[in-house]
């Protein structure tokens, strides 16, 4: 079973890097084969809305047209058995690789049919993994979860399964005196990375077993 972990976050090895290198030591443990990837490693673009995608006599197969450093990446990731994506929060928002990469590997199955059907052919598994600076109460209050939703809407149209998992109130930085963050109590923030991220980590450990398993 092939398995991949996709980090859209620019950091190697912050919180979510962290997060999941543990969803692929889960899956790994089931027996998958698993490799992380780091996106921001590519250099590519989001949709151009070619449309190429969607045309009658389009020969990719589901694969978007554009040809760019993402291309063999793409071509790898239809071939998964399962994936998962991780984000980190930006501004209200995942970040703009996740949108990319979203638009890039997802778009092009989509078909604009009555039913809104899909081209992929089979099932694969799919997951997504959201931390975030807020608490619960504050991702609550500014609805994020409308996004989560969407993506997970049309992800499970088009592969067939999709879930997500989210971590609040993560700490950002080691040194929160080198930034202006006086709205920010970093011993609260210290606190919660001890106590919470670790079991964080479980969970996102048991997200990789259940999506080989």
């Amino acid at each position: 079973m092939k398995f991949y972990a996709v980090n859209c976050s620019p950091r190697k090895q912050s919180n979510t890097a962290s997060l999941l290198d543990s969803t692929v030591k889960g899956a790994a443990s089931k027996g998958a084969r698993t490799e992380l990837i780091h996106l921001y490693d590519y250099r590519f673009k989001g949709c151009i809305s070619c449309l190429a995608c969607k045309t009658i006599k389009n020969r990719e197969n589901g694969l978007c047209a554009v040809k760019d450093e993402l291309t063999p990446l793409l071509a790898k990731m239809t071939q998964a058995d399962a994936i998962v994506f991780g984000s980190p929060i930006y501004f209200g928002d995942v970040t703009a690789y996740t949108r990319a990469i979203i638009e890039r590997f997802a778009y092009p199955f989509f078909l604009y049919s009555k039913t809104c059907s899909s081209k992929y052919k089979g099932e694969m598994k799919t997951a997504f993994i959201y931390n975030m600076n807020v608490d619960e109460q504050g991702m609550t209050a500014r609805n994020y979860a409308h996004t989560f939703e969407m993506n997970k809407d049309y992800f499970e149209r088009i592969f067939g399964h999709s879930e997500y998992m989210t971590v609040c109130d993560t700490m950002q930085v080691q040194d929160y005196t080198r930034i202006i963050s006086d709205g920010v109590d970093p011993i609260a923030k210290a606190k919660s990375r001890k106590e919470q991220f670790p079991k964080d980590l479980d969970r996102a450990f048991q997200l990789g077993q259940a999506l080989v398993g």
